[in-house]
């Protein structure tokens, strides 16, 4: 094995004439990149890649406890609250304070709990069950 010394990985190897093999780390400049410049640099990386290496890395990382596989159920959807099958409007109302300060009383999910008292009365005054959803989302004048 011939010195192979200021390679541009960061580390040389050296070979002593007793045989003692010598890995030497050197340390490397940070270059700050843009995104385009590192997928670019990674994909040269992966592409330089022998099919053996490949391999040895997919094996290392399946071998390794701590690995997640990224699934489609991790790509799909957006972040946050998951959408609810009944989509509400969002509205402004003026209420008095005594029936705002009863729904709050009870803590999380006060406005949810006025929307079921204004639908069990709705339901009431039709004698419905559940009402139409075309005249749910009719605009305001």
């Amino acid at each position: 094995m011939p010195d192979q010394e200021n390679k541009p990985r960061g580390y040389s190897i050296k070979k002593s004439p007793s045989g003692l093999v010598q890995m030497i780390v050197t340390e490397r400049q940070y270059t700050p990149r843009t995104r385009e410049e590192a997928i670019a640099l990674a994909k040269g990386c992966a592409d330089a890649m022998t099919p053996e290496e490949d391999a040895a890395l997919v094996k290392a990382a399946l071998d390794d406890p701590d690995t997640v596989l990224v699934t489609e159920e991790f790509t799909k959807g957006r972040p946050g609250r998951p959408l609810s099958a009944i989509t509400k409007i969002p509205v402004s109302i003026r209420l008095s304070p005594e029936v705002l300060d009863h729904f709050r009383s009870g803590g999380r999910g006060w406005q949810g709990r006025i929307d079921e008292a204004l639908r069990k009365f709705m339901q009431h005054e039709t004698g419905l069950g559940q009402p139409d959803t075309a005249s749910r989302r009719k605009k305001r004048a």
